[in-house]
């Protein structure tokens, strides 16, 4: 390999990898938002606690299936282009498991991608790490807003 293709294929895999890295961060801001936007819809306004409390709780379970979701949708544009855009693996179901697996950083070893494009996975590998923290990030919040809110429900009851 000369030079000149190296700093080619480099450049496609760059390319590639940074369209990918800014398509998924745009996807999960969305995503994340549209979830934000559902919560404050739910949000008590001096309902009975039981009530409050279902609400919160179908709150965090709404909020773990639509992170779930976004990381789905994620691995699964990953998937087709490593599958339909690339041509780096031999079929759909491949591309999905490895996209999966490279994701979560998981990384088993038993599916590679060719040599031109292993860059993608790895730079997929630190992009889904970075949104699966982000991720973790926004459900604790989540988590302590509800709780924060169900102490200051608390407090009003009590006087």
């Amino acid at each position: 390999m000369d030079v000149t293709s190296f700093i080619s294929d480099i450049w496609d895999t760059l390319a590639i990898s940074s369209a990918m890295v800014a398509l998924t961060v745009v996807i999960h801001f969305i995503g994340l938002a549209y979830l934000i936007n559902m919560i404050r819809q739910r949000e008590p306004n001096g309902t009975q606690l039981k009530d409050h409390l279902s609400k919160q709780v179908f709150s965090i379970i709404l909020v773990v299936f639509g992170i779930f979701a976004i990381h789905s949708c994620e691995i699964w544009i990953y998937a087709a282009v490593y599958y339909y855009g690339l041509q780096a693996l031999p079929d759909f179901e491949t591309a999905l498991y490895y996209s999966t697996v490279t994701f979560v950083t998981l990384g088993y070893g038993d599916v590679i991608l060719p040599r031109d494009w292993r860059l993608v996975g790895a730079i997929e590998a630190a992009n889904g790490v970075i949104l699966l923290g982000w991720s973790t990030a926004f459900l604790i919040t989540v988590i302590g807003r509800l709780r924060a809110l169900e102490h200051d429900w608390l407090d009003q009851r009590g006087e």
